[in-house]
């Protein structure tokens, strides 16, 4: 199963990123995720379930962490007939 995800962080601070954005940020880019996209109102990722679950939960942690105050999210099951397994 293939899954997507999408979320944001808070609070927002439109002059610099704010250490819980930049450390969701890292979270996202190195948890070898596939089309990563990255920016200042809204994040997405997609791959495997068990590599977005695991992400995910270490997002979660380390963004509240690191001050994040809100973290919104949604996954979505990606049906595009490639297995956990193929990624």
């Amino acid at each position: 199963m293939r899954l997507r995800v999408e979320f944001t962080t808070e609070p927002f601070d439109l002059d610099e990123a704010p250490a819980h954005a930049l450390v969701a940020r890292e979270v996202i880019e190195t948890a070898e995720l596939d089309a990563v996209d990255v920016g200042p109102f809204g994040n997405t990722a997609e791959g495997g379930a068990d590599r977005v679950l695991t992400a995910v939960d270490a997002l979660l942690r380390k963004s509240l962490e690191a001050g994040a105050t809100r973290i919104s999210l949604q996954v979505s099951v990606i049906d595009d007939g490639i297995g956990e397994g193929d990624r």
